[in-house]
Protein backbone atom coordinates (compact mmCIF):
# COMPACT_ATOMS: atom_id res chain seq x y z
CA UNK A 1 0.00 0.00 0.00
CA UNK A 2 1.14 3.54 -0.69
CA UNK A 3 2.25 5.64 1.73
CA UNK A 4 0.11 8.70 3.03
CA UNK A 5 1.74 12.19 1.51
CA UNK A 6 0.99 15.40 2.42
CA UNK A 7 2.19 19.06 1.20
CA UNK A 8 2.08 21.45 3.79
CA UNK A 9 2.01 24.98 2.44
CA UNK A 10 3.06 27.89 5.34
CA UNK A 11 2.46 31.34 4.97
CA UNK A 12 2.14 34.44 7.47
CA UNK A 13 -1.76 34.27 6.92
CA UNK A 14 -4.21 36.89 6.08
CA UNK A 15 -7.67 37.88 7.28
CA UNK A 16 -8.60 39.41 3.85
CA UNK A 17 -10.45 36.55 2.15
CA UNK A 18 -10.23 38.99 -1.46
CA UNK A 19 -6.32 38.75 -1.62
CA UNK A 20 -6.19 35.34 0.16
CA UNK A 21 -7.91 33.60 -2.90
CA UNK A 22 -5.38 35.61 -5.32
CA UNK A 23 -2.38 35.04 -3.61
CA UNK A 24 -1.89 32.62 -0.67
CA UNK A 25 -4.53 30.15 -2.34
CA UNK A 26 -3.09 30.96 -5.99
CA UNK A 27 0.39 29.81 -4.84
CA UNK A 28 -1.12 26.60 -2.78
CA UNK A 29 -2.89 25.63 -6.19
CA UNK A 30 0.00 25.89 -8.45
CA UNK A 31 1.98 24.21 -5.54
CA UNK A 32 -0.68 21.04 -5.75
CA UNK A 33 -0.11 21.11 -9.33
CA UNK A 34 3.37 20.27 -8.82
CA UNK A 35 2.95 17.89 -6.36
CA UNK A 36 0.17 15.04 -7.82
CA UNK A 37 -0.77 12.59 -5.67
CA UNK A 38 -0.20 14.50 -1.93
CA UNK A 39 -2.74 16.01 0.33
CA UNK A 40 -2.67 19.81 -0.30
CA UNK A 41 -2.88 21.21 3.81
CA UNK A 42 -2.36 25.03 5.33
CA UNK A 43 -0.77 26.71 7.80
CA UNK A 44 -0.24 29.98 9.27
CA UNK A 45 2.42 31.70 11.42
CA UNK A 46 0.88 34.75 12.47
CA UNK A 47 -0.97 34.17 15.72
CA UNK A 48 -2.82 37.13 15.51
CA UNK A 49 -4.63 36.38 12.54
CA UNK A 50 -5.20 32.44 13.29
CA UNK A 51 -7.20 33.68 16.73
CA UNK A 52 -8.81 36.64 14.48
CA UNK A 53 -10.27 34.11 12.05
CA UNK A 54 -10.91 31.47 14.33
CA UNK A 55 -13.08 34.52 16.86
CA UNK A 56 -14.52 36.31 13.59
CA UNK A 57 -15.59 34.02 11.15
CA UNK A 58 -14.96 30.07 13.40
CA UNK A 59 -12.19 29.30 10.65
CA UNK A 60 -9.90 27.54 12.62
CA UNK A 61 -5.98 27.49 10.75
CA UNK A 62 -2.95 25.22 12.40
CA UNK A 63 0.05 26.72 13.00
CA UNK A 64 3.08 25.07 11.49
CA UNK A 65 3.67 22.79 14.28
CA UNK A 66 -0.10 21.72 14.87
CA UNK A 67 -0.63 21.08 10.99
CA UNK A 68 3.03 18.63 11.11
CA UNK A 69 1.53 16.78 15.05
CA UNK A 70 -2.16 16.31 12.94
CA UNK A 71 -0.33 14.93 9.95
CA UNK A 72 1.24 12.25 11.97
CA UNK A 73 -1.50 11.52 13.97
CA UNK A 74 -3.30 10.95 10.85
CA UNK A 75 -0.89 8.29 9.66
CA UNK A 76 0.77 10.55 7.02
CA UNK A 77 4.37 9.19 6.29
CA UNK A 78 5.83 11.91 3.84
CA UNK A 79 5.11 15.56 4.57
CA UNK A 80 7.11 18.44 2.41
CA UNK A 81 6.87 21.79 3.59
CA UNK A 82 7.01 24.73 1.25
CA UNK A 83 6.75 28.23 3.32
CA UNK A 84 5.90 31.50 1.10
CA UNK A 85 7.52 33.65 3.75
CA UNK A 86 9.82 36.29 1.62
CA UNK A 87 12.98 36.32 3.48
CA UNK A 88 14.65 33.18 5.63
CA UNK A 89 13.65 35.70 8.81
CA UNK A 90 12.47 35.27 12.18
CA UNK A 91 9.37 33.83 10.89
CA UNK A 92 10.69 31.55 8.55
CA UNK A 93 12.89 30.68 11.58
CA UNK A 94 11.08 30.94 14.62
CA UNK A 95 8.29 29.78 13.59
CA UNK A 96 8.63 27.44 10.81
CA UNK A 97 11.58 25.83 11.18
CA UNK A 98 12.09 25.66 14.80
CA UNK A 99 8.61 23.99 15.83
CA UNK A 100 8.59 21.81 13.06
CA UNK A 101 12.46 20.20 13.06
CA UNK A 102 11.39 17.91 16.35
CA UNK A 103 9.32 16.31 14.22
CA UNK A 104 11.71 15.37 11.38
CA UNK A 105 12.35 12.03 12.22
CA UNK A 106 9.08 10.59 12.60
CA UNK A 107 8.27 10.96 9.16
CA UNK A 108 9.66 8.54 5.94
CA UNK A 109 10.25 11.59 4.14
CA UNK A 110 10.68 15.56 5.55
CA UNK A 111 11.18 18.10 3.52
CA UNK A 112 11.35 22.09 3.73
CA UNK A 113 11.77 24.49 1.57
CA UNK A 114 13.36 27.71 1.30
CA UNK A 115 11.37 30.80 1.50
CA UNK A 116 11.09 33.54 -1.52
CA UNK A 117 15.04 35.35 -1.31
CA UNK A 118 17.63 32.82 -0.55
CA UNK A 119 19.97 31.95 -2.94
CA UNK A 120 21.92 34.52 -5.19
CA UNK A 121 19.99 33.03 -7.86
CA UNK A 122 16.75 34.14 -6.51
CA UNK A 123 17.10 37.94 -6.32
CA UNK A 124 17.25 37.61 -10.34
CA UNK A 125 14.66 35.56 -10.72
CA UNK A 126 12.42 37.43 -8.29
CA UNK A 127 13.64 40.46 -10.62
CA UNK A 128 12.19 38.55 -13.66
CA UNK A 129 8.85 38.15 -12.21
CA UNK A 130 8.69 41.77 -11.32
CA UNK A 131 9.47 43.06 -14.42
CA UNK A 132 6.57 40.73 -15.96
CA UNK A 133 4.62 42.16 -12.98
CA UNK A 134 5.44 46.15 -12.85
CA UNK A 135 3.80 48.93 -15.14
CA UNK A 136 5.83 50.63 -17.85
CA UNK A 137 7.62 52.98 -16.79
CA UNK A 138 8.27 56.45 -18.42
CA UNK A 139 11.09 59.48 -18.44
CA UNK A 140 10.91 60.49 -14.78
CA UNK A 141 8.52 57.37 -13.59
CA UNK A 142 10.38 55.15 -10.73
CA UNK A 143 8.79 51.97 -9.13
CA UNK A 144 8.22 51.99 -5.33
CA UNK A 145 8.33 48.66 -3.44
CA UNK A 146 6.92 48.12 0.04
CA UNK A 147 8.73 45.36 1.98
CA UNK A 148 7.87 44.44 5.77
CA UNK A 149 11.56 44.65 7.29
CA UNK A 150 12.36 42.86 10.53
CA UNK A 151 15.09 43.41 12.79
CA UNK A 152 16.37 40.14 11.84
CA UNK A 153 19.32 39.92 9.98
CA UNK A 154 17.69 38.75 6.88
CA UNK A 155 16.19 41.95 6.27
CA UNK A 156 19.68 42.47 4.92
CA UNK A 157 17.93 40.84 1.65
CA UNK A 158 16.33 44.02 0.69
CA UNK A 159 19.54 45.88 0.06
CA UNK A 160 20.99 43.00 -1.80
CA UNK A 161 17.15 43.32 -3.90
CA UNK A 162 18.03 46.71 -4.32
CA UNK A 163 21.38 46.27 -5.40
CA UNK A 164 20.67 43.76 -8.07
CA UNK A 165 17.76 45.98 -9.31
CA UNK A 166 20.70 48.74 -9.77
CA UNK A 167 22.36 46.34 -11.19
CA UNK A 168 19.98 46.29 -14.08
CA UNK A 169 19.38 49.61 -14.51
CA UNK A 170 16.01 49.40 -12.95
CA UNK A 171 14.15 52.60 -11.95
CA UNK A 172 12.91 50.56 -8.40
CA UNK A 173 13.74 51.97 -5.06
CA UNK A 174 12.72 49.12 -2.32
CA UNK A 175 11.65 50.50 1.22
CA UNK A 176 10.47 48.89 4.62
CA UNK A 177 7.44 49.53 6.55
CA UNK A 178 8.85 47.90 9.66
CA UNK A 179 12.70 47.88 8.79
CA UNK A 180 15.36 49.36 7.20
CA UNK A 181 15.67 51.39 4.69
CA UNK A 182 13.19 53.49 6.71
CA UNK A 183 10.61 55.98 3.51
CA UNK A 184 12.20 58.81 4.34
CA UNK A 185 15.12 57.23 3.32
CA UNK A 186 13.41 56.34 -0.14
CA UNK A 187 12.48 59.77 -0.16
CA UNK A 188 15.89 61.02 0.03
CA UNK A 189 16.96 58.50 -2.91
CA UNK A 190 14.08 59.26 -4.85
CA UNK A 191 14.93 63.34 -4.77
CA UNK A 192 18.50 62.59 -5.58
CA UNK A 193 17.38 60.85 -8.97
CA UNK A 194 14.74 63.58 -9.74
CA UNK A 195 12.03 61.17 -10.41
CA UNK A 196 8.54 62.85 -10.72
CA UNK A 197 6.00 60.29 -11.11
CA UNK A 198 5.92 57.18 -8.69
CA UNK A 199 4.13 53.62 -8.64
CA UNK A 200 3.87 51.77 -5.35
CA UNK A 201 3.55 48.38 -4.79
CA UNK A 202 3.71 45.81 -2.04
CA UNK A 203 6.76 43.60 -1.88
CA UNK A 204 4.75 41.05 -0.14
CA UNK A 205 3.01 37.77 -0.66
CA UNK A 206 -0.31 39.20 -0.01
CA UNK A 207 -2.14 43.16 -0.90
CA UNK A 208 -3.40 42.69 3.58
CA UNK A 209 -3.48 45.41 5.96
CA UNK A 210 0.23 47.22 5.57
CA UNK A 211 -0.71 47.32 1.72
CA UNK A 212 -4.24 48.91 1.96
CA UNK A 213 -3.32 51.07 4.82
CA UNK A 214 0.61 51.75 5.11
CA UNK A 215 1.29 52.03 1.76
CA UNK A 216 -2.26 52.86 0.20
CA UNK A 217 -4.31 54.49 2.87
CA UNK A 218 -5.12 58.30 2.95
CA UNK A 219 -4.00 58.88 6.31
CA UNK A 220 -1.39 61.84 6.79
CA UNK A 221 1.25 59.26 7.74
CA UNK A 222 0.72 56.82 4.65
CA UNK A 223 3.07 56.32 1.92
CA UNK A 224 0.93 57.19 -0.26
CA UNK A 225 0.13 60.47 1.35
CA UNK A 226 3.74 60.99 2.37
CA UNK A 227 5.02 60.58 -0.85
CA UNK A 228 2.24 63.22 -2.41
CA UNK A 229 3.53 65.92 -0.13
CA UNK A 230 6.55 65.48 -0.83
CA UNK A 231 4.97 66.79 -4.36
CA UNK A 232 5.13 63.70 -6.49
CA UNK A 233 2.35 62.18 -8.70
CA UNK A 234 1.70 58.96 -7.11
CA UNK A 235 -0.47 55.60 -8.23
CA UNK A 236 -0.85 52.13 -6.10
CA UNK A 237 -1.12 48.94 -6.97
CA UNK A 238 -2.71 46.59 -4.95
CA UNK A 239 -0.92 43.40 -6.21
CA UNK A 240 0.47 40.65 -3.69
CA UNK A 241 3.76 38.80 -4.87
CA UNK A 242 1.52 35.66 -4.19
CA UNK A 243 -0.78 37.20 -7.91
CA UNK A 244 2.37 36.70 -10.43
CA UNK A 245 2.69 33.71 -11.95
CA UNK A 246 6.32 33.37 -12.16
CA UNK A 247 6.46 34.32 -8.26
CA UNK A 248 4.41 30.70 -8.14
CA UNK A 249 6.99 29.09 -10.14
CA UNK A 250 9.49 29.73 -8.07
CA UNK A 251 7.74 27.99 -4.79
CA UNK A 252 7.57 25.32 -7.08
CA UNK A 253 10.85 25.09 -7.76
CA UNK A 254 12.18 25.04 -4.13
CA UNK A 255 9.49 22.38 -3.16
CA UNK A 256 10.73 19.98 -5.93
CA UNK A 257 14.00 21.07 -5.15
CA UNK A 258 14.21 20.29 -1.49
CA UNK A 259 12.23 17.05 -2.41
CA UNK A 260 15.18 16.02 -5.12
CA UNK A 261 17.92 17.21 -2.37
CA UNK A 262 16.43 14.26 -0.20
CA UNK A 263 16.03 11.84 -2.54
CA UNK A 264 20.05 12.51 -3.96
CA UNK A 265 21.30 12.67 -0.34
CA UNK A 266 19.22 8.82 0.61
CA UNK A 267 20.60 7.50 -2.35
CA UNK A 268 24.05 8.52 -1.30
CA UNK A 269 25.40 5.22 1.24
CA UNK A 270 25.28 6.40 4.61
CA UNK A 271 22.78 9.11 3.79
CA UNK A 272 19.78 10.15 5.63
CA UNK A 273 17.05 7.16 5.96
CA UNK A 274 13.74 7.52 7.20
Amino acid sequence: MSSRKALLVVSFGTSHEDTLEKTIQACENSLAGAFPGYDLKRAFTSHIIIRKLARERSQYIDTPAMAVERLLLEGYEEVHIQPLHIIPGEEYHHKVLSPVLPFREKFRSFTIGEPLLFSHTDYDLVLDALEDQMPDLGEGEALVLMGHGTEHPANACYSCLQVKADERGLPVEIGCVEGYPELDRVVDKLKEKGYRRLHLMPLMLVSGDHAVNDMAGDDEESWKSVLEAEGYDVKCYLQGLGENPLIQKIFNRKALSALSALSAEKAVPGGRDH
